[in-house]
Formats: C-alpha cells, sequence, structure tokens
C-alpha cells in the first residue's frame, strides 16, 4: 500500500518536468504551415483548428507592401509543409523568399478563384491584390485553405470540414451584416478617401465609393497635383470623411482634411490586423471594426 503511495507521489512530483516535453511533441504533430501576413494567417487558423501551427511572415498591423524578409523567414519557410499566400502581385517581395528557403513546402495562393479587380497604378493596369475586402471573396479563400488542408493531411478531413463550414456560417452573417449597416448610410454620402486604395473590393461588393490618393500598393508616391485634385475633388462632391489606415503614413491625410474641410472619420484597417490588445484581432472583426466606422462618420 505503501509503495502504491509512493509510486503515486512520484509520478506526480515529476508530472510537472513532463509537460513541457509533452507540449512540445504535442505540437510537432501540428500541421506547420505558413502564411504571409496576418489576415490570411487568421483565416487559415480557423479552418485548420488544432490540427494546425500557423506562422506569420508580416505580424499585426505590418505592411506587406513593403516588408524586408529576414534570414529567420527563410527558415520558417524553409521548415513549414504549406506555404499560403494572397497571390494577385500583392507579395512581392515571396519569390525570392522563396528561393532563399530552399523550401519542398507546398505553394497555395488564396486568391484562386477569385475575379481580380483591375487597377491603374502609376499608368500600369495592375490587378487588385485586396480581394479578402468582400467577404465573399473570404469565403473563396477559405475554399482553398480547406482545399489545401485535406491535401497535405488527409486524416484531419472532417476536422477541417466541420471548421470550414462552421466559418463560413459567421462570414455570411457577418456579409448579411455589412449590407444592412451601408444600406442605412443615405447614398449620397456613401464616399469617403483613404490612404492608399485597399478598399476597392468592398466598395463593389457594398456600394460604397473609395479615393486614395496612392494607388494600390502603400509604395506608390503620391505628387502635389494628386493632393491637389482630391482636395478639389472632396470640396466638390462634398465627401464627408477621410480615413486613415494602421499600415500607412497618417499625414498625408490629415493634410487633406485639413485642407479640404473633411472630417478625420478614424482608422480603418486594410491589409493587417492588430495584436490580441487591439480591436481587429481577427478578420471578422476588422470588418465588423471598418462599417462601424463608416456607418458612424458618414451618418453623423
Amino acid at each position: 500500500m505503501l509503495t502504491r503511495r509512493f509510486a503515486l507521489a512520484a509520478v506526480l512530483l515529476i508530472s510537472p518536468h513532463l509537460s513541457p516535453a509533452l507540449a512540445q511533441e504535442k505540437l510537432q504533430d501540428k500541421l506547420n504551415v505558413v502564411a504571409t501576413f496576418s489576415i490570411l494567417a487568421d483565416l487559415v487558423k480557423n479552418v485548420g483548428g488544432d490540427r494546425v501551427e500557423v506562422k506569420s511572415l508580416v505580424g499585426p498591423n505590418g505592411d506587406a507592401h513593403v516588408y524586408q524578409p529576414t534570414p529567420n523567414d527563410a527558415k520558417t519557410v524553409s521548415d513549414a509543409k504549406l506555404v499560403f499566400v494572397n497571390g494577385l502581385g500583392f507579395e512581392g517581395w515571396m519569390a525570392r523568399l522563396v528561393k532563399a528557403s530552399g523550401t519542398k513546402a507546398a505553394m497555395v495562393t488564396a486568391t484562386k478563384g477569385v475575379k481580380p479587380r483591375k487597377m491603374d497604378e502609376g499608368g500600369h493596369v495592375e490587378a487588385d491584390p485586396h480581394a479578402w475586402q468582400s467577404v465573399v471573396n473570404a469565403k473563396t479563400y477559405v475554399g482553398n485553405i480547406y482545399d489545401a488542408l485535406v491535401a497535405a493531411d488527409p486524416a484531419g478531413k472532417s476536422t477541417y470540414q466541420a471548421n470550414a463550414s462552421a466559418y463560413i456560417t459567421k462570414l455570411e452573417a457577418l456579409d448579411v451584416q455589412v449590407r444592412a449597416a451601408v444600406a442605412a448610410i443615405p447614398a449620397d454620402r456613401r464616399k469617403i478617401i483613404t490612404t492608399h486604395d485597399a478598399f476597392g473590393y468592398f466598395g463593389a461588393a457594398y456600394g460604397v465609393a473609395f479615393i486614395a490618393p496612392q494607388g494600390v500598393s502603400t509604395e506608390s508616391e503620391v505628387s502635389a497635383r494628386d493632393v491637389a485634385k482630391i482636395i478639389t475633388q472632396i470640396k466638390k462632391q462634398k465627401i464627408p470623411a477621410v480615413f486613415l489606415e494602421n499600415v500607412t503614413d497618417e499625414r498625408l491625410l490629415k493634410r487633406i482634411a485639413d485642407e479640404s474641410g473633411a472630417r478625420v472619420g478614424g482608422t480603418l484597417y486594410s491589409d493587417a490586423l492588430t495584436d490580441e490588445k487591439g480591436v481587429a484581432p481577427t478578420y471578422l472583426d476588422m470588418m465588423r471594426h471598418n462599417v462601424k466606422q463608416l456607418a458612424e462618420a458618414l451618418t453623423s
């Protein structure tokens, strides 16, 4: 009896020392995947659930347009089983990183099947990469993520299917919520200025006109002539608000607001989520926050 009690006590004493190793073993059993930026990483997490370990190359509030990969990023990509990219020219640095990493990971383009919008970027027609700004497109992302995870981990199919189905239900409810919020805004007030042209898909899907001094990429330079044209346009069309973004320099937009008389409506989240303490730590939170900001600024 005493021997049994001693043995039990010994197990209880040493078990805390075993838990880190067991936790590491459990972590290693997960599918190791990489996503290029925080919004895409969140979508992958929602489909993958507990079966995947997701690392994001560009973190919260990071600007993927101007990101510079590090040697550590090359190792992260090298170790991955799957690498999820947005595509449509969003990650211009990714090809170099993949080559440097020597990875054998399968590359998954999350925008496969999305009909791209065309944009004028400095006199060149290019695809607009910000497809996630339409919730309907986000459902396409989820389908592509699901297919890739099942191909890499067939044993997890039922889990991925259940996760994807539950998340699509949330996306459909979000789409209804966004449409209702925009519908409540008077039609002649559904026009705003943003820092760079990241909301074209949102505008096309929900009927809001977005005007930006920068092009599709935050790398674009803004000329004094462009700024003057926008200020004239704001005054002529009586555009009620200008919005900042979490990935761009706010000084330009504040200058436009000061010179045009439009109010600064707040911060929109375009290319990146916030960290857990911020207002937009997930894709669902980001979209709800953005439409709330728009509704408050354009109906007041």
